[in-house]
């Protein structure tokens, strides 16, 4: 394992690729899957999201689909907690509770099984990037309705420059990388 944060988030940096006009025009994607090819900076880059958190008592790790699978899964692993996927609508087989949200043009929606967190689980809300905040704050608030408490967020990549952690006031964000 690499054992210095700085040269993670440096070799982090190097590898994540830019990829021009994706998924349109004029955005430029953060493209995390190079890191997956590497499974020495991938479980860097695990602990790095995991070390903030270590000591927060977390029951539930709630991954938001789909990159946020990637990185969710190891994270309750190593946290000793349950994963829980949230997914767009209708992917769930099972009962699901259900929260809209609203996007710059139009809605969208996010879903969870209705009896994966329950009231007293402390959830930790993992994706892969923070750009705008609105399907982090739809995640927390499907958790929120169950009477389970959000310990924080944590995120490979935030785009400060899209202020999502201002939706996500008043609660624990962590991100490893910061685009400006």
């Amino acid at each position: 394992m690499i054992s210095d944060k700085s040269t993670v988030l440096d070799e982090l940096r190097r590898t994540i690729r830019d990829v021009n006009n994706f998924p349109k025009a004029g955005i430029v994607f953060k493209d995390v899957t190079p890191v997956l090819l590497d499974a020495k900076l991938f479980a860097e880059a695990i602990n790095l999201m995991v070390d903030p958190y270590r000591d927060a008592r977390i029951t539930r790790v709630v991954a938001i689909e789909s990159r946020g699978f990637l990185f969710g899964a190891p994270i309750a692993l190593e946290l000793g907690a349950g994963l829980v996927p949230i997914r767009k609508p209708g992917k769930l087989p099972a009962a699901t509770q259900r929260v809209e949200y609203a996007l710059e043009y139009g809605s969208d929606a996010l879903e969870m099984h209705h009896d994966a967190v329950q009231p007293g689980d402390r959830v930790l809300v993992v994706d892969d990037v923070l750009a705008t905040g609105g399907t982090a704050n739809a995640a927390a608030q499907l958790v929120g309705g169950t009477g389970a408490a959000v310990a924080g967020f944590t995120f490979l990549i935030e785009l400060d420059f899209l202020k999502g952690r201002q939706r996500l006031q008043g609660r624990r964000v962590e991100a490893l990388l910061h685009y400006a």
